[in-house]
């Protein structure tokens, strides 16, 4: 699909004419494409843009999907990739990703620009229950900004009980000041 606010190498124009209008200021990257540099910056952007990684057998998860979901402002260095189909998938053959091979439930995945990604709640439980301060402060930050999102988090985890460190997220949100 061709966008006329995307551009993705080999579909109109080469790498080295996108690069070019980069240093000329024209384009700005984003994810595995460009970007006009005046463009507003929309989760459904950020989602397109990482549909050449994320394929139709994968999910955006973590942060990465916290990035596409406004929850994160900063494009994270490695995405995350959560298998979201039935049957086993090829991860993507790229340096800066990091694949999960446990499947994703279809109830916690939405659809953005073609691109399936976890849900809102379900990324802001990723995140709460890393092992990761990095991913741990951002779930701060997020839930800071939208406490409606904690609440919902919040009844994620009441509705997983055996979600794998549910405590740990649980104990995360829970800081936020939100019941």
């Amino acid at each position: 699909m061709v966008s006329p606010f995307l551009y993705f190498p080999g579909e109109r124009l080469s790498l080295a004419e996108l690069t070019a209008a980069c240093l000329d200021g024209l384009l700005t990257p984003i994810g595995e494409g460009f970007m006009p540099a005046d463009a507003v910056e929309t989760s459904w952007m950020r989602a397109r843009s990482l549909a050449p990684l994320v394929g139709a057998k994968w999910a955006a998860v973590r942060s990465s999907a916290a990035w596409i979901h406004g929850g994160a402002d900063l494009e994270p260095a490695r995405h995350h990739l959560q298998r979201a189909s039935a049957e086993r998938a090829r991860p993507p053959r790229t340096t800066g990703v990091v694949t999960h091979d446990v499947r994703i439930a279809p109830a916690d995945v939405v659809t953005i620009a073609g691109v399936l990604v976890a849900s809102p709640e379900r990324t802001l439980v990723d995140l709460a229950r890393s092992g990761d301060e990095a991913d741990v402060t951002a779930a701060r930050a997020w839930g800071l900004a939208e406490p409606r999102l904690v609440a919902e988090a919040q009844r994620w985890l009441a509705r997983h009980p055996r979600f794998p460190y549910g405590r740990r997220a649980d104990e995360v949100l829970r800081t936020l000041g939100v019941e």
